[in-house]
């Protein structure tokens, strides 16, 4: 059984699951009525092509800025269910009007108005089936609810390939319509108002909660022309993450090769069977796809299901592709002229293949998100269900090429009967039975080293439980929001004398003070020396050390390093090759002999000239790893061995005014100072600051008073009255240097870069502190 539990109410997985029934159907009808350009109105192959595969991939292309804008949305409503009742609007509408075509009309006229309408109705598709997959994935974090939550989803979804096959029955029959091409006119709205209000269940009925408060992206224009770099950079993390990229291949092989073929089932049907007498065939091709559908969904679906609880995911997905395999055989083999019943047999087997898929794959897409939050921090349901989307609808619009290039190249004329065309029947036959066949073999090879297992699924929810649960308010608990004002009477409501009023300027002037006022040149800057993928205990290279400063030096003139072992000891190196002076830091924990490793390290570098102000410790009274005795005297041990190098202790700032003797044992005072962690909105941010300094001041005996840190993160969670963003980063950042330089304050800005290895220590905000990003590019400009 799973570890963890979040159970959903059978109604919201009904809601959900009524949901995937129009955003079955469409695609369903659209298959079928597609036959009829060909066949009614004289589409050629390469028409048959084009209407398939650009609308498509337009959708494809605009489906991952769908998932950055429905991630980023703030509604009482939540971020999915707005763009989840437009869609199904804009979906109902453009299905309608885009079947609005006749016979009589010009052929390219034909081929243009349903060209550009397919379009709108893809950019409905966009705005329903993104939100609306990620919904899903944010249900239920239980790794087998996960699996039932799809399962109703596309038990309820298959009814739409249960119905669907018998419009070709209902499209040929003159009881009912004079022609095809009349029949598709008319149908074309009855599908489209019932799947658009199928399709609006989910945005009624589903409980969302209001993300009005929540801490996004702002959904400007710029911004969202911006958020193109970051869709890649989300292209590049998802597909850095193995699993996913298995994922991702095996559906587009098996859906690409499955739906490559199965545009071809009317005409594999009607010319294999029946010679090419549409007339003769009567409700086979109907049936084809019913049983199919209906061995899916009371066959396929509860035994995959079952076989997931019973066996894992990536078991039940091998075992059901290898029945599928069996299948595509016997379908070969009892395609038998005259003789349609016979591939009865062949649907519960044939049916597994892509009747299993999405069961299996959107479940195990929710494991992978979690993999996703565990290393990056961020919860992005609506970008990997985009990309996720992306690769089936990338797969489909190729499919749909494909169905045209076979179509030409075994020589198919749906003009002539069998008989005059034998070879290119029984080619489209043999396409139709082993291309798929192909496709799920090298999509089983691909998943065979697929890992996600339920303990791991389950071990990896306990990480990220543990990491909401113990990070933030352990942060909260160690910066002690609030602090300062039990620590002075003055009302913090005002801001800085030496604030910089924004409120006139435009966000391109803002951002010029900025980089004038970093040109100017920093005081100190914290060192940021680890690079992507590198974690605390990586060894750090003499050259990456060089690299970074190389990028840093023409900014600052002091640069602060928190460590001096497993590379770290090449900073002071470095930095002193750059003509800047350096505050190196001695890392000390609740470890004696790492501590002694370190000391003794920093007092080498003091010694060979390396070193201008030494550190012992930071932080570590705010961790309480050890006592202030402890420290002290690693203090004393500093100072002996460097008697002409100022020696400090860097912790928060109200550790030093609530210990004395801390005061007493140091040279300087070295004060970590954050406005953010105390939950402080950025209007009153720099008095705030300036509140934390005279705090200390006060108490300082004369001494020095240095401020080793202080910054505003770029982005990531809200601590109270404090929101993380890009906008708030640039104020601070020119507010607190027009303090400093106006006071003559000795103060380093933390960081340099952006390290994404402290997302484990310190959640999503951990990570974006730096001026420069993981990449050593300017951010904020």
């Amino acid at each position: 059984m799973s570890a963890i539990t979040n159970k959903v109410p059978f109604g919201q997985k009904l809601a959900f699951g009524v949901g995937m029934f129009a955003n079955q159907m469409f695609p369903a009808i659209l298959g079928i009525f597609m036959v009829s350009l060909v066949q009614s109105f004289g589409f050629s192959g390469w028409m048959w092509s084009l209407v398939y595969f650009f609308p498509r991939i337009f959708d494809a292309i605009t489906d991952p800025i769908m998932g950055f804008i429905s991630d980023n949305t703030k509604s009482k409503y939540g971020r999915r269910k707005p763009y989840v009742f437009i869609g199904a609007v804009l979906m109902g509408v453009a299905f309608t009007v885009m079947w609005q075509i006749y016979s009589d009309n010009a052929l390219q006229y034909n081929f243009w108005y349903f060209f550009l309408w397919s379009v709108v109705f893809y950019l409905g598709l966009t705005f329903f089936s993104v939100p609306y997959v990620a919904m899903g994935y944010e249900m239920s974090n239980d790794f087998h609810e996960r699996t039932n939550i799809m399962a109703v989803a596309q038990w309820i979804g298959q009814w739409a390939w249960v119905i669907a096959p018998w419009f070709w029955v209902i499209m040929d029959d003159p009881d009912w319509f004079t022609s095809q091409e009349v029949a598709i006119r008319e149908l074309a709205a009855w599908v489209a108002v019932p799947c658009a209000i199928a399709a609006m269940i989910p945005a009624i009925f589903i409980k969302s909660k209001s993300t009005l408060d929540e801490n996004y992206e702002p959904l400007n224009t710029s911004n969202i022309g911006g958020s193109l770099l970051k869709i890649l950079q989300s292209f590049v993390d998802a597909f850095k993450i193995a699993e996913f990229r298995k994922i991702c291949g095996a559906t587009f092989l098996i859906f690409n090769a499955f739906n490559t073929v199965a545009a071809l089932t009317y005409f594999v049907i009607v010319y294999k069977l029946f010679n090419g007498d549409a007339a003769a065939t009567g409700i086979w091709v109907a049936l084809f796809g019913c049983i199919g559908a209906l061995g899916t969904t009371f066959i396929v679906i509860p035994a995959v299901t079952r076989m997931s609880k019973k066996m894992g995911k990536i078991r039940a997905f091998m075992w059901s592709q290898g029945i599928s395999l069996i299948g595509y055989t016997m379908m070969y083999f009892l395609f038998v002229p005259g003789k349609p019943w016979l591939y009865l047999f062949a649907l519960p087997f044939f049916s597994f293949g892509i009747g299993s898929l999405f069961t299996i794959m959107m479940s195990m897409t929710a494991d992978v998100i979690d993999i996703d939050e565990l290393n990056s921090g961020k919860r992005r349901e609506g970008i990997f269900g985009a990309i996720y989307w992306w690769m089936v609808k990338v797969g489909f619009a190729i499919a749909g090429a494909l169905s045209g290039i076979i179509i030409g190249v075994v020589g198919f004329n749906p003009d002539l009967a069998t008989t005059d065309q034998q070879g290119a029947v029984d080619g489209l036959h043999a396409f139709f039975c082993f291309f798929p066949a192909v496709g799920t073999i090298f999509a089983m090879l691909i998943m065979k080293s697929y890992d996600v297992t339920e303990d791991r699924a389950n071990e990896i929810r306990e990480e990220l439980d543990r990491r909401k649960s113990d990070i933030n308010p352990d942060l909260d608990a160690k910066y002690q929001g609030g602090k300062l004002i039990s620590l002075v009477s003055k009302d913090l409501k005002g801001s800085a004398g030496t604030d910089i009023d924004f409120s006139g300027k435009s966000s391109s002037e803002i951002k010029k003070l900025y980089l004038g006022s970093l040109k100017k040149g920093l005081h100190g800057l914290c060192f940021s020396p680890y690079a992507e993928g590198q974690d605390i205990g990586d060894i750090l290279s003499e050259n990456q050390i060089r690299h970074r400063m190389e990028v840093i030096a023409p900014y600052t003139k002091w640069v602060r390093s928190f460590s001096c072992t497993e590379g770290n000891e090449f900073i002071p190196v470095a930095a002193r090759e750059k003509g800047l002076k350096t505050m190196a830091g001695a890392w000390i924990e609740d470890n004696k002999k790492e501590n002694d490793l370190e000391i003794q390290a920093l007092i080498e570098q003091a010694r060979n000239g390396n070193v201008d102000m030494a550190v012992v410790g930071n932080e570590v009274l705010l961790r309480g790893e050890l006592r202030t005795e402890d420290i002290i005297d690693y203090i004393k041990l500093v100072k002996e061995a460097l008697p002409d190098i100022p020696v400090g202790y860097v912790d928060a700032y109200y550790q030093f005014v609530q210990n004395q003797d801390l005061v007493d044992a140091c040279d300087v005072i070295l004060v970590n100072c954050y406005p953010f962690w105390e939950g402080c909105h950025i209007d009153q941010s720099t008095q705030y600051l300036q509140e934390m300094y005279k705090a200390v001041k006060k108490v300082s005996k004369g001494k020095p008073v240095i401020i080793s840190e202080t910054g505003w993160p770029s982005e990531g969670s809200t601590t109270g009255d404090a929101v993380a963003s890009q906008d708030n980063a640039i104020k601070y950042f020119i507010n607190v240097q027009s303090w400093a330089n106006k006071e003559g304050i000795e103060l380093y800005y933390f960081s340099s870069f952006d390290e994404s290895w402290k997302v484990h220590h310190e959640g999503d905000v951990g990570q974006r502190w730096g001026i420069w990003d993981k990449n050593e590019k300017l951010k904020n400009i």
